[in-house]
């Protein structure tokens, strides 16, 4: 079973005027101490992700671990050595640019379908958002899941309904797998989320302004 890192960094392109500042941004994220970074762009074309993730990594060195990437490994065998680099929605994408692993939503390809195209190796979340889902995700070969939105959040334009803290506890008691929480997550509701029961936070847009600066902060707050 792999091992969460207490703050889950998701940089959205969306929340940044260039694809150079997105990139600045993962660097600062990961100079702070950030080991997990998921890459996302809702918008663009795949061409435009896929430059833009290659961009993004261009700032980390190749790891020099010389073993095959692994679920369970601390270390990647791409990307920075202490980064985990994850793509949002794309299979595809994740292997053409060299990333670490993919997180899919409900409405992506099914979490087998994409363990297909992946392999053992890679990193595999899924994001569910009540206790169906979190139920038949279980089941899956995910190696992490995702609950949410815990709280409201400006993040997506649909978004579903809050699931709330007690969202988190139900989830907590459906799964041995680590779970991420996600949706509205802050510096100031944070340590909540983790006392629920997730093992990480995924946070967007409390990372945007001074993304060091900010991480420092979570790790702070979430020892």
């Amino acid at each position: 079973m792999i091992i969460l890192p207490r703050l889950y960094a998701i940089v959205d392109s969306g929340f940044f005027p260039s694809s150079a500042a997105t990139a600045e941004a993962a660097r600062e994220l990961a100079s702070a101490g950030c080991t997990l970074i998921q890459f996302r762009n809702k918008s663009a074309s795949a061409l435009v992700m896929l430059e833009e993730a290659r961009e993004l990594r261009q700032n980390f060195h190749k790891s020099q671990n010389p073993h095959p990437l692994s679920a369970k490994s601390p270390e990647t065998s791409v990307g920075h050595p202490s980064v985990r680099f994850i793509m949002n929605d794309r299979a595809d994408l994740c292997l053409a640019a060299e990333f670490d692993g993919v997180h899919v939503g409900q409405d992506d390809l099914s979490p087998e379908a994409v363990r297909t195209i992946i392999g053992p190796g890679r990193w595999l979340g899924v994001s569910t958002h009540n206790p169906e889902q979190l139920r038949e995700a279980d089941l899956t070969s995910a190696d992490y899941l995702a609950i949410g939105p815990v709280f409201a959040t400006s993040s997506k334009k649909k978004p579903d309904p809050v699931v709330g803290l007690e969202g988190v506890r139900r989830a907590r008691d459906l799964t041995l797998k680590p779970l991420v929480a996600i949706g509205g997550i802050t510096r100031t509701n944070a340590a909540s989320v983790i006392e629920a029961g997730a093992d990480a936070v995924a946070v967007i847009s409390d990372l945007v302004k001074d993304p060091g600066k900010r991480a420092e902060e979570f790790f702070r707050i979430l020892r």
